[in-house]
């Protein structure tokens, strides 16, 4: 088990881009609050969405050892998790959301679960503004602000990435992140 810890926290090392006292580069276009995380949604969307489309349907089953998740949990756990704080910034109803796919379905249903779940926050982030950051939603119980949800889902995004990293690399393949 602590092998595993040690890889999960190398492939973060490795997906974040941030190494020993290397800082990112500077962001280009808006900036403030705001455009902050919806820099960090998008980034996460496009390496989420391409390593779901990179392991091949064959090992959507995959897992290190038996008591890890799948692939295809990994992904329908980012589907699930953004289909609910999403929904809640947006207001949809439960019943009106996308549904999951099971974690046995093919590949073809679990990515269109995943992209339903990035059309809903695709509407939640491009509602985000600084003026509205404080905005005080009902998710998981609890009263939250508009920020820390949208923070929560690009963090939760970025952790669950480098898992998908992780299986990809276990796989021999590539992650999007460190493509050249």
């Amino acid at each position: 088990m602590q092998s595993m810890r040690v890889m999960f926290a190398m492939a973060m090392v490795m997906t974040t881009g941030v190494l020993m006292g290397q800082a990112p580069a500077a962001p280009t276009g808006p900036s403030g609050p705001a455009a902050e995380v919806q820099r960090g949604y998008a980034a996460q969307k496009g390496n989420i969405l391409k390593s779901a489309d990179r392991m091949p349907e064959s090992d959507y089953q995959f897992k290190p050892t038996p008591d890890v998740r799948t692939y295809a949990r990994v992904v329908n756990h980012v589907t699930e998790a953004q289909l609910r704080t999403c929904g809640a910034v947006n207001r949809t109803a439960a019943a009106e959301l996308a549904k999951v796919p099971a974690d046995t379905a093919d590949k073809a249903a679990i990515v269109e679960g995943l992209k339903a779940s990035f059309a809903e926050c695709d509407k939640a982030f491009a509602a985000v503004t600084d003026a509205n950051l404080g905005d005080m939603f009902d998710v998981f119980n609890a009263k939250r602000s508009r920020i820390g949800i949208m923070w929560g889902t690009v963090s939760h995004d970025n952790e669950q990435y480098a898992t998908l990293a992780l299986y990809l690399r276990l796989k021999g393949l590539v992650p999007p992140s460190s493509e050249k």
